[in-house]
């Protein structure tokens, strides 16, 4: 099977095609051919070994085997069952988040049955539910199960139009909050489209200089932090960051505190976040913000692109025509 692979740590070119053996589902695997994945920020960070702590994980010099071919997030068709698999059927159209196992930057991916994945709704193309996965699961799992948001609230989310911060306008929206967004210009429109009552343009304005108080400052990008979002949050409200070893600690020394506190974690098993994404896929009421499209051989481009910093939603790759 044809799929890209990376045997050391560096830039987009590390990046090769490859020819590998077609994986064969055992025990309670299923056997995916993959139509559709994506990058995201998180695997490029893999891909140039960073942060260097999370090459305890990853490798220490270089990345170990099982996770030399990167792709968190895939769309697909099931072709073949373990002899202990259930839940799917061969034909079957599934989404979901291959986790620590990475791999879905190939036609074909085994997983688990019991993995983070569910079936693709009826109209629903492969690139809109590859798309969705990963920022929708993750924005869901820090507003709704760390945040516990609720109508009424007010809600900063930074990096507003990536791929997480777009699903997070947009949940945060629907469930009765007042959205602001931070985001370059070029973004402001869709931002606000999504459901931002307010938008920032990181490059003239500062939003810890506005006046405002949020109940949840949800950081998407990693470009703020505690100290300086601490002004600007009620007094027993939380500021969200998805990365950081000193956002971990800060975490657990404001979990007590009388103050605004910290809420961090990572959302790994997705069953819970993607029914009920799949419930908007279906019913047609969540956005697929998609910047760019390339098929697999030009994965090294797509690299190129989201190491940029400059992309707007998501960025897809085809796998299989």
């Amino acid at each position: 099977m044809r799929a890209m692979m990376f045997d050391a740590y560096g830039p987009p070119e590390v990046l090769r095609a490859v020819d590998l053996p077609r994986p064969r589902p055992r025990g309670d695997e299923i056997l995916v051919r993959v139509h559709a994945t994506t990058v995201t920020s998180a695997e490029c960070g893999m891909r140039r070994g960073e942060p260097r702590w999370g090459r305890v994980v990853l490798g220490p010099r270089r990345p170990r085997a099982g996770v030399r071919v990167l792709g968190l997030e895939f769309a697909g068709e099931v072709t073949e069952l373990g002899p202990r698999a259930d839940g799917f059927q061969p034909g079957e159209r599934v989404f979901g988040f291959t986790g620590f196992g990475v791999g879905a930057n190939a036609e074909f991916k085994c997983l688990s049955a019991r993995a983070s994945m569910t079936t693709v709704p009826d109209g629903v193309t492969y690139a809109r539910a590859a798309a969705a996965v990963d920022g929708f699961t993750t924005s869901w799992y820090f507003l709704h199960d760390l945040a516990r948001i609720r109508a009424g609230q007010k809600v900063l989310v930074i990096g507003a139009s990536g791929s997480l911060g777009t699903y997070a306008v947009q949940i945060a929206h629907r469930a009765g909050t007042v959205v602001h967004g931070v985001c370059g210009a070029r973004n402001a429109e869709l931002v606000g489209s999504l459901g931002a009552e307010r938008v920032f343009d990181y490059a003239t304005e500062d939003f810890t200089a506005a006046g405002e108080r949020y109940d949840v400052v949800f950081d998407t990008v990693g470009r703020s932090s505690f100290a300086r979002c601490r002004p600007v949050l009620t007094p027993r409200g939380c500021y969200l960051p998805t990365t950081g070893l000193v956002n971990s600690a800060l975490a657990v020394g404001t979990a007590a505190g009388r103050g605004p506190r910290v809420r961090t974690g990572m959302s790994v098993r997705k069953h819970a976040a993607l029914a009920e994404l799949s419930a908007r896929l279906g019913d047609g009421s969540l956005q697929v913000v998609i910047d760019r499209t390339y098929p697999l051989a030009d994965l090294v481009a797509a690299h190129r692109h989201v190491d940029s910093g400059h992309k707007t939603g998501n960025v897809v790759i085809t796998v299989t025509p």
